[in-house]
């Protein structure tokens, strides 16, 4: 499994291709430095550089490309066994269609949801600067006619699928990729971008709001929300206690779906997040009520990948509920 990683090693942060790599899973700070590596089995990785790794992708028999950008309270091996998850989930569907791509960020290895849920709102704004350093190296490799001459081009399609403070990731991301980077624009970088359970505001996709770039980097936003969604709860009331009001766009979708651009998407999970992830509600995008077998959240998001439309029957449709498929005896 290939990964891309800010979290600081136990080893220098001086890049040395070929070198085992182990997280520092006592240190939550960001590091300046990205890491692009391979994970061979528990707790086994190396460090292959940047250029190794995109050939990799380029060269890999998949057509298509899912970033994952993980939630909070997420340490490395959790990420990878959920990676795994949604890698199976795939090839059961297609073979050879899309791979999964884990990015992991710094999350707290302490006790406490407060707690980690606020050290880990500080590492997501702080790991804005190394990942949009890796949109950056992308696109130089995309561009550059040593590793993609005119004969030989990457055609890979790049999805993106955040779930949770994932959210958060991504958004600061591309606003300091735009900020420091871009200043004329982003890129249409992005086929699909799926936003799951969104720790971030509600308006964040509005027009003006720092979200919105999310928009202008993909051709659809698929927002994924559920109103009973346990964990955007407590990030809710932890957000109240320091004096910040505003509900979640993982609980209710965009706030005006008429001041989003139109390429953004809403879809109700509401009569499936708890049956597929009881008690919280709130890792729905992947197992249905059994495990192994695709819920039918993935089923839409695998639908959206295949086709690179959200509603393909009717495109001026913007949202959905997702309902529980009876039995019929």
């Amino acid at each position: 499994m290939l990964f891309i990683t800010n979290r600081f090693p136990t080893q220098s942060i001086r890049t040395r291709i070929g070198r085992n790599f182990d997280f520092d899973l006592d240190n939550n700070a960001a590091s300046n430095s990205v890491f692009f590596c391979r994970r061979t089995k528990k707790a086994h990785y190396t460090e292959i550089g940047s250029i190794d790794f995109l050939e990799q992708l380029k060269e890999a028999e998949y057509r298509q490309l899912l970033i994952y950008v993980h939630g909070f309270s997420n340490l490395p091996e959790a990420v990878f066994e959920a990676t795994a998850e949604l890698q199976k989930l795939c090839d059961a569907k297609e073979k050879n269609e899309v791979l999964v791509i884990p990015v992991v960020w710094p999350c707290d290895n302490d006790l406490g949801i407060v707690k980690d849920y606020w050290d880990d709102q500080k590492a997501a704004d702080q790991s804005a600067y190394s990942f949009a350093r890796v949109l950056e190296k992308f696109v130089a490799w995309r561009n550059s006619d040593k590793y993609n001459p005119q004969h030989d081009p990457c055609l890979k399609r790049i999805n993106m699928l955040a779930h949770s403070m994932g959210n958060r990731v991504l958004r600061e991301t591309l606003s300091v990729w735009n900020q420091y980077d871009l200043p004329k624009g982003l890129p249409l970088i992005f086929r699909n971008t799926f936003l799951v359970a969104a720790d971030v505001v509600n308006e964040t996709l509005h027009e003006g709001q720092p979200g919105e770039l999310i928009c202008h980097a993909s051709r659809n936003v698929i927002v994924y929300h559920a109103s009973d969604d346990l964990a955007l709860r407590a990030s809710k009331a932890s957000n109240l206690k320091n004096k910040i009001a505003s509900r979640r766009l993982g609980h209710t979708g965009p706030e005006n779906m008429e001041r989003t651009p139109r390429n953004v998407y809403r879809v109700d999970c509401d009569d499936v997040n708890n049956l597929y992830d009881l008690p919280k509600g709130h890792t729905y995008f992947r197992y249905g009520t059994r495990k192994g077998a695709a819920g039918e959240v993935f089923n839409h998001i695998f639908s959206c990948l295949l086709s690179g439309r959200v509603f393909p029957e009717d495109e001026e449709r913007r949202s959905t509920v997702i309902r529980l498929k009876r039995r019929t005896k």
